[in-house]
């Protein structure tokens, strides 16, 4: 029986790109070791009682993959489908998403085996603060420093935040990120993944000849990256021809109102219904004709059997780990410039830095300010990307990871090793 993509771990995808990278590098064995296997995983039961009076269990995660540069940093998400091999997978991506944009940070993430959906907003307050509960002695703003991520949200931050607090009693806004601004929030946090993602293309596009107003732009997924990045990109000119969620893709080659969607997706809570496109399947998305492609929902969209029939000329990975290292290989062979998701996607993890220090010296910035420096932060370690792939005649996804395994052997050596 043949495997298909989505049976491969998907922190052996990661593996493959380390390798390629570490290559590059020309990384000792023992330092290889080291950097493929996680610092801590941690495994524990959340036991809850639903609103009825029933009794369920369900299990958290929490990976701490590399302490290296400094306090662990990544979400936390609740989804049914959570595994450990995928926590760890995340938290191995996010110490090199840290990492290549140059922040303090090692990498980190966590999860719940729930489905939201499912429950109210008191049972997912009884299970935010277990889980919290159960992190207590691993994580703080020196230790660990979780955020949101699939199906989390500032709400729950917030909890998150008054159970530690409450637990170490004193008000620990620096715990987590992606809180609600009246508690330590930043201006500009909920934006920033979707605000990265444009700016990272819009830079490309510019080295590409691609002009903005003479640019479309397909959209697989229009959760938070990808709402968010519609509207920065028709903000700037491009015109939307795909949008997508579970429901399916709206498709239009004479451009979609993203206003319009952003507002029918409010109401309806899903595109499931709209009329600004002809409906096709997400799959048919990724192969529509666009200038530029940005997969902001699911992981491993790009396989061996679409890639060669992708027609888009630039890639911007909104989502974690979409493309198999198999679909990389096509996408090199064929001359589509794919910018990684360690680099695409560091956005929100950049500004959730930005709300670290913020809470940290207890003054915070103008939003104007925030997305300033972002810009900065993100083009200044793009240029070192796009500069390392020319030099190394590598891909953008090859040099990512090389200059973010670098930074962290770099911190490794200057360090030592405790034994």
């Amino acid at each position: 029986m043949s495997t298909s993509p989505r049976d491969v771990s998907v922190f052996g995808d990661g593996i493959t790109y380390f390798k390629e990278a570490a290559d590059i590098l020309e990384l000792d064995a023992g330092m290889r070791l080291i950097l493929t296997h996680p610092a801590r995983q941690i495994i524990f039961s959340i036991p809850f009682q639903r609103d009825t009076g029933e009794f369920e269990v369900f299990t958290g995660y929490r990976v701490q993959y590399s302490f290296a540069r400094g306090a662990a940093k990544g979400g936390i998400r609740y989804h049914p489908g959570v595994t450990l091999d995928e926590v760890t997978a995340l938290a191995f991506w996010m110490t090199w998403k840290c990492a290549v944009v140059d922040l303090p940070f090692g990498g980190a993430k966590g999860g719940v085996t729930c489905d939201p959906a499912t429950l109210s907003m008191n049972e997912l307050e009884r299970i935010t603060r277990r889980y919290a509960a159960e992190l207590v002695e691993v994580v703080g703003p020196d230790k660990d420093v979780p955020a949101p991520d699939v199906n989390t949200t500032p709400q729950i931050m917030a909890w998150f935040m008054d159970t530690y607090s409450m637990h170490v009693r004193q008000n620990v806004p620096g715990v987590v990120t992606g809180k609600p601004l009246e508690i330590g929030g930043s201006r500009g946090r909920v934006e920033a993944t979707g605000r990265g993602v444009t700016i990272c293309a819009l830079d490309q596009m510019a080295k590409m000849g691609l002009k903005p107003e003479q640019s479309s732009i397909a959209i697989q997924g229009f959760g938070n990256v990808g709402m968010y990045a519609a509207k920065l990109f028709a903000e700037r000119g491009c015109k939307i021809v795909g949008i997508s969620d579970v429901t399916g893709a709206y498709h239009n080659d004479k451009g979609i109102d993203v206003a319009a969607a952003m507002k029918y997706t409010a109401e309806h809570r899903s595109l499931e219904g709209f009329k600004g496109g002809d409906k096709i399947s997400n799959g048919e998305l990724l192969t529509a004709s666009c200038d530029v492609l940005v997969p902001a929902a699911l992981e491993k969209v790009f396989t061996a059997e679409n890639a060669a029939n992708v027609k888009a000329k630039l890639i911007v990975e909104g989502a974690n780990g979409p493309t198999t290292p198999e679909a990389a290989n096509i996408f090199r062979e064929r001359g589509v410039i794919v910018i990684p998701d360690i680099m695409a996607n560091a956005g929100g993890v950049t500004v959730s830095y930005f709300e670290w220090v913020q809470d940290r010296m207890g003054y915070f910035w103008k939003e104007s300010e925030v997305n300033e420096r972002l810009e900065d932060t993100l083009l200044e370690n793009l240029h070192r990307i796009q500069d390392f792939a020319k030099q190394h005649n590598t891909t953008l996804r090859i040099a990512a990871y090389s200059i973010a395994i670098d930074r962290v052997v770099k911190a490794l050596r200057l360090r030592g090793i405790y034994a």
